[in-house]
């Protein structure tokens, strides 16, 4: 009698013990995260190509397919083919928000993660949602802060380069015609959509001082795609698709070569007289990513060891940032200062944004 009610009670206890570390795991799972995340994608270039062929949902899905598919709480999609402030607003983020808002997803707030030209999707959206749900009679969405990885809301020369060639404004010579194939995978194209949206001039132009003030922390690759021929269009530092003017969140154009007046790119510490000095209302360039394109930033591999711009930045009460430690290289006269991201030689970009969403 004893020996079975001690293996019953053992029984039990494992049982009882098991759920209640079940329930541990599941109750941090829930709660790793205090707000939702919501992607939203860059420009698309293959839907230039094929407008009518394109399917804009699943596009949208493979897109973050190497990292953030499954770590986000929705997602964002829209059709590269499209204007902004035309059909991509009218036929894809309006529908959205409006799920969203009736939804409740955003009600303990959200946090926008974009990539490339999703961070001018995303201004356009902080500019005018409020005022789109509001009207309809809907809750706006609490919008706390957006994660911007090798941002194009400042535009892309490349866009510039491309439209006037593919409109025919210039003569082609042999290093536009590679630049344009190398970015968009052809030299001919059905649609220029969102790539009149992307021009300099242009996207400086969309929702430039939006009423939100959730803050927009930058994180920027410098490391070119695309052999550096795309680079040669681009002004200062650059990713191969955007310039740190775009990426940094400059408030003017210029060649900057770093996003810190006091750290280089490659973490090098030392005074930058070609650093971006002013900055777009409530952008933060946080991480400087000296060996990562503008393709590979949002993927899961690491690809070396980087940098912090600025640090620990206010999202709704809370601090978000990265723990540094300072290296030293050479010796005597030739000795030089380094700071790197804790844990940035092992984890991608991807994986340290992750472990600081709030």
């Amino acid at each position: 009698m004893n020996n079975k009610f001690g293996k019953l009670s053992i029984k039990s206890l494992g049982n009882t013990l098991g759920v209640f570390i079940l329930c541990l795991l599941t109750s941090f799972t829930a709660h790793s995260n205090d707000y939702k995340t919501i992607l939203i994608h860059g420009f698309q270039p293959s839907q230039l190509t094929n407008p009518n062929g394109t399917n804009v949902i699943s596009d949208g899905q493979s897109y973050w397919s190497s990292y953030w598919t499954d770590k986000a709480d929705e997602r964002i999609d829209w059709p590269s083919y499209e204007r902004i402030e035309g059909k991509i607003a009218t036929d894809w983020l309006w529908p959205k928000l409006k799920q969203l808002s009736q939804s409740g997803l955003c009600e303990s707030g959200c946090v926008l993660l974009t990539h490339s030209t999703g961070d001018l999707v995303a201004r356009y959206l902080l500019d005018n949602q409020a005022n789109w749900l509001e009207n309809a009679g809907l809750q706006p969405l609490n919008i706390v802060a957006t994660f911007d990885i090798a941002g194009a809301g400042g535009g892309s020369e490349l866009a510039d380069t491309a439209v006037s060639a593919l409109m025919g404004g210039n003569a082609w010579d042999d290093l536009v015609e590679a630049a344009i194939y190398l970015w968009l995978g052809s030299s001919t194209v059905d649609a220029l959509g969102v790539l009149h949206d992307l021009k300099v001039n242009n996207a400086r132009k969309i929702a430039p001082l939006p009423d939100s003030r959730a803050p927009r922390l930058r994180f920027v690759a410098n490391s070119s795609d695309f052999f550096g021929i795309t680079g040669g269009f681009l002004k200062g530092s650059d990713d191969g698709v955007v310039a740190s003017h775009s990426a940094c969140g400059a408030s003017r154009v210029g060649r900057f070569g770093s996003c810190s007046q006091q750290i280089a790119m490659d973490g090098k510490i030392k005074s930058q007289s070609n650093a971006v000095t002013g900055f777009m209302p409530y952008h933060y360039p946080l991480i400087m990513a000296d060996d990562y394109t503008h393709s590979n930033i949002r993927k899961a591999d690491n690809q070396g060891k980087v940098t912090i711009a600025q640090n620990n930045i206010d999202v709704a009460g809370r601090n978000v940032g990265f723990q540094t430690y300072d290296k030293s290289t050479g010796f005597w006269i030739f000795k030089e200062h380094y700071r790197y991201v804790k844990n940035s030689d092992s984890k991608s970009v991807s994986q340290l944004i992750d472990s600081v969403l709030p």
